[in-house]
């Protein structure tokens, strides 16, 4: 009698069988949800080729949703709208390229000159660098006297050219593709998100998901038009600035800043160092080479320390720390254009995050502002176990 009832003792009672079970299917789902992501991560990687421009053009038709239903409140039709600002777009990229094309150039046929005169006006530092060079040299030469019959093996690489004719032939079909999936999709208005709503079975949940869809919609593509305004508007102080200095190709220095302020960190560290290169090989004093590139970090300190949070509002800001991530996550998997558009991309997944009571935690981290206070959790009633 007192083995069997020890026995019963060290059976598990309901309530630890109850917390076993939740503990394992957290696991389980933890598992599931660490498996998703590497192989989303995969996928997204070895398939770039289609959602690259799958991804611009769904961006691009959020940024320039709003203009499209502006017009269509007024009575123009959505299809017209679409073509007029597609081909606006097409028009600003091609013109941007034209007139950037020449000054780009140029610094490509000076490349040498330029390299000579960087090279002289950095000779303080050139004695270092050669001594560690003429050590290094020497130890190469000693390891292959000792060792005679070592034979090298070069492996032939592909040439510039095909590399370069490789990229130019895959960024216009990335192009091409992204403007023909952008005028559809401005083109087709709510259509899209309809047929997608269609497939849910209940009407309850088409109809939340449709008020979900349209207020993502709202949010994302405010954020991406006034974004986008914003870093127009910089470039345009850019390149006064860069004028009023005597910076060469003042215009050159706008568009990039305009475009490098997508990236958030990187692409303003990238500017300054062009900066301070080019204003060191145009001006003669230390003096006066200063002057640019610090006029370039005041206006990108006033714009991401003041405009930017002012005018987005504290909702959308962004966490540093998964911003960083992002970027490093997106430009390893798409180059420059996933750096481009990890912001954004990471903004929709914090929009679409807070919609959701699973995953306003997840939301809560992407965000810049505190946590906000929990209430203490009350403990849970026990389960009244009536001994039958």
């Amino acid at each position: 009698m007192v083995q069997a009832h020890k026995a019963d003792s060290d059976d598990p009672s309901p309530v630890e069988i109850l917390e076993r079970q939740e503990r394992h299917l957290r696991i389980i789902r933890r598992s599931v949800i660490f498996v998703v992501l590497v192989l989303g991560a995969g996928v997204t990687y070895f398939a770039r080729d289609l959602l690259l421009p799958l991804t611009l053009a769904f961006l691009l038709a959020l940024t320039l949703r709003p203009v499209v239903r502006y017009f269509e409140r007024r009575g123009v039709p959505s299809t017209l709208s679409a073509v007029v600002l597609v081909a606006g777009v097409i028009a600003v990229f091609g013109s941007g390229l034209f007139f950037l094309s020449g000054p780009v150039s140029h610094w490509l046929d000076m490349a040498p000159e330029i390299g000579q005169d960087l090279s002289r006006k950095l000779s303080s530092l050139r004695s270092p660098v050669e001594a560690v060079v003429a050590a290094s040299e020497q130890v190469e030469n000693f390891t292959e006297g000792g060792s005679a019959t070592v034979q090298k093996v070069v492996v032939q690489q592909p040439g510039l050219l095909s590399r370069a004719a490789d990229n130019v032939a895959g960024s216009l079909t990335t192009l091409g593709l992204t403007i023909v999936l952008l005028l559809f999709l401005l083109s087709s208005g709510t259509l899209f998100y309809e047929k997608l709503i269609s497939i849910m079975p209940r009407l309850s949940n088409k109809k939340k998901a449709l008020r979900v869809v349209y207020d993502i919609e709202n949010v994302v593509s405010r954020y991406l038009f006034t974004i986008t305004l914003i870093n127009c508007g910089l470039g345009a102080l850019v390149a006064v600035a860069m004028a009023a200095t005597g910076m060469p190709n003042p215009i050159l220095w706008g568009v990039a800043a305009t475009i490098l302020n997508f990236i958030p960190y990187v692409g303003a560290l990238i500017g300054l160092g062009m900066i301070g290169i080019v204003a060191l090989l145009s001006f003669n004093t230390l003096g006066q080479a200063l002057v640019p590139p610090l006029l370039y970090l005041g206006l990108h300190i006033a714009e991401g320390q003041f405009l930017t949070p002012i005018i987005i509002g504290r909702r959308l800001e962004l966490n540093s720390v998964a911003i960083l991530i992002a970027l490093a996550l997106w430009s390893w998997m798409w180059g420059i254009v996933g750096a481009v558009i990890a912001v954004p991309l990471l903004v929709c997944v914090k929009v679409f995050c807070d919609h959701f009571e699973g995953l306003t935690s997840f939301g809560e981290f992407l965000s810049a502002a505190p946590p906000r206070p929990h209430a203490e959790e009350e403990p849970a009633p026990q389960p009244h176990i009536t001994s039958g």
